[in-house]
């Protein structure tokens, strides 16, 4: 009788193997992607309290008294600073640093900040409540509704507030002509950063240029701090030549000789610098606390620095056109160990592997692997081979014995 469980044995063994192939193939994970760096600015404060309160005003069915926030910054320089996230209240003492519009954290898109921008220009304290009453058109403007008047129309842009009607009538000239006098202007107007660079570090490869930062600044020839190994310098990127000066805009990188043992450097800054008019400022804390903004700046003393780390480069053997040696004229090829006659049986016990223990383990590759399940096959069919011609043999002795 035939054995027709053999063929499914083999299937079944072959399917494992191919299965376990593309499992070893599937487990190997894709290379995480870099992390993202993201901009902080230099420039730190903490709220310490109102400078002034406005009139309070009514939008969008709701409530909402109105302030200018005082914002100490480190070294002691104060800076006077609207609210640009109606939904979310300040938190006392809270700490705050300068950042881009594109990263307002708060309630709201904050879509137009050019708009705000402009008001912060034109609104009060920029002007005067007399100065933005005429412009108004309103008499006798009072410093609380032209305060009130300018958050709300600040609101209105930053998260998309609209003005009740229940509302003084000096809060709601102001508001009414500063929504309908905004020019939208491009965000390219923003203000730039008292000091910042971007990432703050960066890793490489010896033998090129590890990093690539970017300065922005409204001081100009800041000295570069230099703290790094023998032979590596700080350079521009665009024209690979060695600074000791940044200025806004620069992009810069460590220059690393081939060969430099692995380490680190880094570069600092230190300049006098203005947190202007427009610049956002949002909380440190995970504590969701009011997004500021300035609306009268000031000059602070603001420090940045950046650090690369970088592994030894790889070593290559450079081409020769020259022709290798001649080798050695081959010797006379050893016979053929002679094969066993079909007499010779093998040992019944196979000889155990040697025990090196010191030899490192290699992993099967899918190519490997795939071999390896091809010979499994080939054996198991070449054993299913000889049991059949065996019983076959021993059936046509046992018919001749009877006949």
């Amino acid at each position: 009788m035939t054995n027709s469980s053999f063929p499914r044995t083999v299937g079944r063994a072959g399917l494992a193997a191919t299965a376990s192939a593309f499992l070893a193939l599937g487990l190997a994970a894709p290379a995480s992607a870099e992390p993202v760096e993201t901009y902080e600015g230099s420039v730190r404060g903490q709220y310490i309290g109102n400078a002034e309160n406005g009139t309070r005003v009514n939008m969008d069915g709701g409530g909402a008294r109105t302030s200018l926030f005082n914002l100490e910054l480190e070294d002691g320089t104060l800076l006077t600073t609207y609210c640009i996230d109606y939904h979310t209240n300040i938190v006392g003492d809270a700490w705050y640093r300068e950042d881009k519009w594109e990263n307002y954290p708060g309630q709201g898109d904050f879509a137009e900040p050019g708009k705000v921008h402009w008001i912060l220009q034109y609104g009060y304290p920029a002007l005067s409540a007399a100065e933005l009453g005429a412009e108004a058109e309103f008499e006798g403007l009072s410093d609380a509704d032209a305060l009130g008047g300018t958050q709300a129309a600040i609101w209105h842009f930053s998260n998309g507030m609209t003005l009740d009607g229940d509302n003084s009538e000096g809060v709601t000239a102001v508001y009414e002509y500063l929504v309908g006098a905004a020019e939208d202007l491009p965000q390219t107007v923003e203000p730039d950063a008292a000091l910042s660079i971007t990432p703050g570090t960066a890793s490489g490869t010896a033998g090129g240029t590890v990093g690539e930062f970017t300065i922005e600044t409204n001081a100009s020839a800041i000295p570069v701090d230099l703290q790094a190994p023998e032979g590596v310098t700080l350079v521009d990127i665009e024209t690979g030549e060695a600074v000791d000066t940044v200025d806004n805009g620069d992009t810069v990188g460590f220059s690393v000789p081939e060969g430099t043992a692995p380490g680190e450097a880094s570069f600092s800054l230190e300049a006098t610098a203005t947190v202007a008019t427009g610049r956002l400022f949002k909380g440190e804390s995970d504590e969701p606390t009011q997004t500021l903004i300035t609306a009268q700046g000031g000059q602070t003393t603001v420090t940045a620095s950046a650090s690369a780390t970088w592994e030894e480069g790889g070593e290559t053997t450079p081409p020769t056109d020259e022709p290798s040696e001649p080798t050695e004229e081959p010797s006379e090829p050893e016979s053929p160990a002679p094969t066993p006659s079909p007499s010779e049986t093998p040992s019944e016990t196979p000889s155990a592997p040697a025990d090196d223990s010191n030899e490192p383990t290699l992993p099967v590759t899918g190519g490997a692997l795939a071999g390896l399940v091809a010979a499994g096959i080939a054996a198991l069919g070449a054993g299913g081979g000889a049991i059949y011609l065996s019983r076959k043999r021993k059936a046509a002795n046992a018919a001749d014995l009877e006949g």
